[in-house]
C-alpha cells in the first residue's frame, strides 16, 4: 500500500512518560503537523474541551490505568470525531477489541517504528481530512434542500447557478413565457419544475413533453388531442398536452427541433389561447403557461429561418441560459457527494467518501454530457468500488483512460515539469487549480489537499 499524502494536521499526543511525548510529537511537527503535547487523562480532557483537533494520539496505559480508553471516549463527544491511534506495550486481544468497538483507528506498539508512526498517522490523518470535508459538504446539501420555494433540488453554490436561480425566482411570480437554454444534460426540465412549483399555477400540472422525434401528425396529436374517428385508431376522444396541463404549466423541451408545419400550429395556439383537436372543428379555451427549452442557438436558426421568428418572440419572454458543467466546476464537489449519497442509499452501501485522485480526476474532465453523466459516473463508482471509499479505478473509461492522463486536464503532462525545480512545480500546480476552480480557493485547497492557511500562505509568497 503506498504511503498516504502527508496532510497537515492538528494533533493532540497524550503520554506519562514525557520523553516518549516528545519523541512522538517531534516525529510529527518534522512532517508539518502541529501537536499538543500533555501527560495525563485529566490535561488530555481539558484539551479535548476546549478546541478541536484533527487526530489523538495516547499510550493506552498511564499511571497503571488503561487511562487510553478514556481519552478515547472523550475524543469520541466532539463533532467529527478525532481519530484516535492507541500507543502500547500491552497488546492483550481483548484490550485491542475493547479499544475498537469504542472507535479507535488502529493501535501502534512500542517501542515505536517512527517511519511505521508517522505513516498510521498520516492515514488517520487523511481519513479525518476526508470526513471534514464530507462534513462541510453535508452542511452545504442541507443549506440547499432547506430551501422552500421549489428550487431544493437545484445543487449548485457557484456564482453562475445562483444567477440562474435568482432569475428563475423573479419570473416565477408571473405568467410571462420562459426560454431555458442550455446543453444537454444541464437541468433545463429541473429549472422548469422549479418554476412552476414556485409560481401560483403549483396546484395545477406540469405537463413535460420532448418536441423533437415525433412526426408532425403524432406531434399535433400529442399537443392538441383528437376526437373519435379523426383517424383510424381514434376509437374515443383524447385530450393533447395542452388541455391536460390547463391550469398549469406545459414544458416544452427540445423546441427548437419542432417541425415548421407544427410551430405555426404553436404560435396560432399560443396566441389565441384555443387548440383544436383532429377531426374536430369548435375551439377549447386553455389557460396553460408555456416553458421552453432547448440545447440549440436559438437567434442563429431564426436568422437561418429555421424557426420562425414570430414564435421565437412568444416563446421568448425571459430566457434563462443554465451554464454547461465545465463553466461551474466549483460545483462538482457539491454534486457529486448528492450523487454519492443517493446511490449508496439505493444500493444500500456504506460510503465514507472519495479519495483525491479521483476528485481530481471528476474536476478535471470535461463533462460534455454535463450533470446527468457526473451523476451516471458516480453511480457506476459506488457500485464498482470495493470498499468505503470511491477510486479512480472504478471511474467510467472515457473520464480516465488506462494508461493515459485524465482527459481535459486543466493541469499540462508531467513531461512539463521536468526540468524545474520542486519549487517552481509547486507554483504551477497551484496556480492551475486556482484556474480549474475558477479562483475559488476554498475548492483549490481540497483539491491540492492542503489547509486553506497553508494556501493562502503560498499564494502570497509566490505572488500569485
Amino acid at each position: 500500500m503506498p504511503d498516504p499524502e502527508i496532510i497537515p494536521s492538528n494533533i493532540l499526543v497524550v503520554d506519562d512518560e514525557r520523553d516518549h511525548a516528545e519523541v512522538m510529537c517531534e516525529a510529527l511537527q518534522r512532517q508539518g503537523h502541529k501537536c499538543d503535547v500533555v501527560y495525563s487523562l485529566g490535561e488530555a480532557r481539558q484539551k479535548l474541551d476546549r478546541r478541536r483537533y484533527d487526530l489523538v494520539v495516547t499510550d493506552l496505559m498511564m499511571e497503571g490505568r488503561k487511562d487510553g480508553l478514556d481519552v478515547l471516549a472523550a475524543a469520541a463527544k466532539q463533532t467529527p470525531a478525532p481519530p484516535v491511534i492507541l500507543v502500547t506495550a500491552h497488546g492483550a486481544v481483548r484490550t485491542y477489541k475493547e479499544a475498537m468497538g469504542l472507535g479507535a483507528f488502529d493501535f501502534i506498539e512500542k517501542p515505536l517504528d517512527l517511519d511505521d508512526f508517522r505513516a498510521q498517522v498520516n492515514r488517520a490523518a487523511e481519513q479525518a481530512a476526508l470526513r471534514k470535508q464530507n462534513q462541510v459538504l453535508q452542511e452545504q446539501l442541507n443549506e440547499v434542500s432547506g430551501d422552500r420555494g421549489g428550487f431544493e433540488a437545484i445543487i449548485g453554490t457557484s456564482r453562475a447557478m445562483q444567477d440562474v436561480i435568482r432569475t428563475a425566482r423573479q419570473v416565477a411570480a408571473s405568467d410571462i413565457p420562459v426560454l431555458v437554454l442550455g446543453e444537454s444534460g444541464t437541468g433545463k426540465e429541473l429549472i422548469a419544475r422549479a418554476i412552476h412549483s414556485s409560481s401560483k399555477r403549483r396546484k395545477g400540472r406540469l405537463v413535460a413533453m420532448n418536441s423533437a422525434g415525433f412526426a408532425p401528425t403524432i406531434l399535433e396529436d400529442e399537443l392538441f388531442g383528437h376526437v373519435k374517428g379523426a383517424f383510424t385508431d381514434a376509437r374515443t376522444d383524447r385530450e393533447g398536452r395542452f388541455e391536460h396541463a390547463d391550469g398549469g404549466t406545459l414544458f416544452l423541451d427540445e423546441i427548437g427541433d419542432m417541425p415548421a408545419d407544427m410551430q405555426a400550429k404553436l404560435l396560432r395556439t399560443l396566441e389565441t389561447g384555443e387548440v383544436v383537436r383532429l377531426g374536430a372543428n369548435d375551439p377549447i379555451k386553455v389557460d396553460v403557461r408555456l416553458i421552453s427549452a432547448t440545447h440549440r442557438n436559438m437567434e442563429q436558426m431564426t436568422a437561418d429561418r429555421q424557426f420562425r421568428e414570430d414564435l421565437y418572440y412568444r416563446i421568448n419572454g425571459i430566457s434563462i441560459r443554465i451554464p454547461p458543467l465545465r463553466e461551474r466546476r466549483e460545483d462538482i464537489p457539491l454534486l457529486m457527494h448528492y450523487f454519492m449519497q443517493l446511490s449508496a442509499d439505493k444500493l444500500g452501501k456504506a460510503v465514507e467518501g472519495i479519495e483525491p485522485e479521483a476528485q481530481q480526476l471528476l474536476m478535471s474532465y470535461g463533462w460534455p454530457g454535463n450533470v446527468r453523466q457526473l451523476r451516471r459516473a458516480v453511480e457506476r463508482m459506488v457500485v464498482l468500488s470495493p470498499g468505503p471509499r470511491l477510486t479512480a479505478d472504478s471511474l467510467p473509461p472515457e473520464i480516465r483512460p488506462p494508461g493515459g492522463p485524465a482527459p481535459d486536464a486543466a493541469v499540462g503532462g508531467m513531461s512539463n515539469l521536468v526540468g524545474i525545480t520542486i519549487q517552481q512545480a509547486e507554483v504551477e500546480l497551484i496556480r492551475n487549480t486556482l484556474k480549474l476552480t475558477n479562483g475559488n480557493r476554498e475548492q483549490a485547497a481540497k483539491i491540492l489537499d492542503i489547509g486553506e492557511r497553508t494556501l493562502y500562505r503560498k499564494i502570497k509568497e509566490y505572488g500569485l
